[in-house]
């Protein structure tokens, strides 16, 4: 039996291409939201060559395939597209707003961890050969592997628009084209001079002297270009059922990229910012009240930020602090909720049982430890919800240990364990023993909460 066979039986086993609502993969995974999973024949499936194992878990419902994956969904994409599906007749019973954004977090970044996971480890590899003086950070060749490292980062919209799109099932081109409305170096560039106070720098660029697109640095963004996308698949949708036959070919992706933009350019892509502006005021707040109360909320809010992208927000907070009084305190707080993932990534790998996912998920963990936490984030906590809140109280707990003792730095430098180093003074104790919290604290509850069994299953 070949591939293309075997992937036909998987959908006839299932229930069905009607019974098929949603069909993603990771990294050894297909993984399938469908509408009746008393339809699921699992026992069958199992038998199939090539299928590794399958069952249901957390409102999925999982093939196990292996490194070829992504080869087996490619060709599944095939199958569903040949016959159009009608719409089911019944639904499952809806999930709760976090799970339903936390799976799809997990589906869109499921196929680009790889890039995001090399990517980590490169960025976080030369923090620490940095940090540890081996290299001098103005160098050529810290230019050139720094680029290497960052670009994935950087034109993160890029990647996450086609991943989406294949989610909502949308053109692909036609989301990059979206990205690329907000990446475009004339908006960037704005948003770097209103930033820096440039003479002649805008808030805001007019359409028609009538509708106004905000100026703001959309690079390494994720929420903005994930519902941008969202709303491009119905807007495509749309224009393409009023459409006329005989100008769909030319006129339905033209008024689908227009109407795409602006919304993004306009109403999405602003908000997703200014939620972020609001957590950074938000944060301000907390530390008028009490550093260690602050510590704690920060702590908690700081890896769900992450998972957003709305964490950037925090950084600008920090630079000014250091240029106020300084100092900050916001910067280990970051540092502490990074160990925290870490650890709570650590202990997914140590009770994981499958081979491809153990190599991914400590690379996942080194890279976290590092200070790149999105390949842990993304790739591993996403898809495991109760290791992701044990590393968010451990975060919490670890921040608000050290703002008691009033932990903080006098520069800016990377959350990586290679950054101890820049806390030696009289906070060092303090600092060491909040890292050894987020650790161990975070390895601990993930492997409480999640446990072995669970776990070899999960992934």
């Amino acid at each position: 039996m070949g591939t293309h066979e075997a992937i036909n039986n998987i959908i006839r086993l299932v229930g069905g291409q009607r019974n098929i609502n949603k069909v993603w993969h990771c990294m050894t995974r297909l993984r399938f939201d469908l509408i009746d999973d008393n339809k699921v024949d699992q026992n069958e499936i199992k038998k199939l060559p090539g299928v590794l194992g399958a069952q249901l878990q957390s409102d999925q419902f999982q093939v196990i395939i292996g490194p070829k994956v992504n080869t087996w969904y490619e060709q599944m994409l095939t199958v569903l597209g040949n016959n159009d599906t009608a719409v089911p007749a019944a639904t499952k019973g809806r999930k709760s707003l976090i799970s339903l954004f936390m799976d799809t977090v997990s589906g869109v970044f499921g196929p680009i961890v790889p890039a995001i996971a090399g990517a980590g480890m490169i960025k976080g590899l030369l923090a620490g050969l940095i940090a540890l003086k081996v290299v001098s950070a103005k160098s050529d060749t810290v230019m050139v592997i720094d680029l290497i490292a960052s670009g994935v980062f950087y034109f993160l919209p890029f990647f996450l628009a086609v991943s989406a799109a294949k989610i909502f099932k949308t053109n692909e081109y036609l989301a990059a084209a979206v990205a690329a409305c907000l990446m475009y170096p004339s908006l960037i560039d704005a948003a770097k001079a209103l930033a820096t106070h440039q003479e002649g720098a805008v808030s805001a660029l007019w359409l028609l002297n009538a509708i106004p697109v905000s100026v703001f640095n959309y690079s390494s963004s994720v929420i903005p270009v994930i519902f941008s996308i969202l709303a491009l698949s119905y807007i495509h949708r749309w224009v393409d059922s009023i459409m006329p036959d005989v100008l769909k070919t030319v006129f339905t992706p033209t008024l689908t990229l227009f109407i795409g933009a602006l919304a993004a350019l306009v109403v999405i892509g602003p908000i997703g910012i200014w939620l972020g502006k609001g957590l950074a005021l938000f944060i301000e707040g907390l530390f008028s009240v009490s550093a260690s109360f602050a510590g704690l909320i920060v702590g908690a809010i700081r890896p769900v930020a992450i998972l957003t992208g709305m964490h950037h927000a925090m950084t600008p907070i920090a630079l000014q602090n250091f240029s106020d009084r300084g100092y900050d305190m916001l910067m280990p707080m970051m540092f502490m909720a990074n160990m925290a993932i870490a650890g709570s990534t650590f202990a997914i790998w140590r009770l994981s049982r499958d081979r491809q996912e153990r190599t991914v998920t400590l690379s996942a963990a080194i890279s976290a430890l590092l200070g790149i936490t999105e390949p842990a984030l993304f790739g591993v906590l996403t898809r495991y919800k109760k290791a992701f809140i044990a590393a968010t109280v451990a975060s919490s707990l670890a921040s608000a240990f050290i703002a008691f003792f009033g932990v903080r730095l006098y520069g800016y430098i990377l959350s990586s364990i290679f950054s101890l180093p820049a806390y030696i003074g009289p906070y060092f104790t303090f600092a060491l023993a909040g890292v050894v919290m987020a650790l161990v604290l975070s390895f601990f509850l993930t492997t409480l909460l999640v446990g072995k069994e669970q776990a070899s299953q999960d992934a």
